[in-house]
């Protein structure tokens, strides 16, 4: 099992310790927290780092990166034959996800794993690309399944050095970009 440590916006699992606990009584809390989803949702694009077999990196925008449970996210693989066979060499991952117009985000770090058809990480991925796209304008290869080892926060200078809130950014980003923020 492992215990979650909080270091200056990093939550890691640690092998062997207690799990952090939700309300008294409640089951053990995974890493991703409910900021962490909210982040993934609103970014709609996530970059997931893998590392080539020359050993140079490799970052690749995912538009279907979602949170599985509490301790995993999930992509699907649709036109990512380098970032998969990275993986089956090494399946160490860093994915990043940034909401854009708030100015924060997250990195996550981990290991993945393939699952293929009639998996039930798959099954669920690609229902979600068939909720969200249609049948069948998207090819669905495989479901890359992301154990989230360790999560940082990653926050614009502008809430550090500026001391900008994040209401205040999101409107000045809408702005910038000419969108309107539901």
């Amino acid at each position: 099992m492992a215990r979650l440590t909080l270091e200056k916006g990093c939550v890691t699992a640690q092998e062997g310790g207690a799990r952090r606990r939700g309300k008294e009584g409640s089951r053990p809390m995974g890493i991703i927290t409910e900021d962490m989803r909210q982040i993934v949702t609103s970014a709609k694009l996530a970059f997931v780092a893998t590392v080539c077999e020359d050993g140079s990196p490799n970052l690749s925008p995912k538009g279907s990166v979602r949170v599985y449970d509490d301790d995993h996210l999930v992509f699907m693989n649709m036109a990512s034959p380098n970032t998969v066979e990275n993986l089956r060499n090494n399946p160490r991952v860093e994915v990043n996800v940034i909401d854009f117009l708030l100015r924060r985000g997250y990195r996550f770090k981990g290991t993945a794993e393939i699952r293929g058809k009639g998996d039930p990480v798959y099954d669920w991925s690609r229902q979600w690309v068939l909720d969200t796209h249609g049948d069948p304008v998207y090819p669905c290869h495989e479901a890359v399944l992301i154990r989230v080892d360790r999560a940082l926060r990653v926050d614009s200078p502008a809430y550090t050095f500026g001391h900008a809130n994040e209401d205040d950014l999101k409107h000045e980003w809408a702005a910038n970009y000419g969108v309107a923020y539901l």
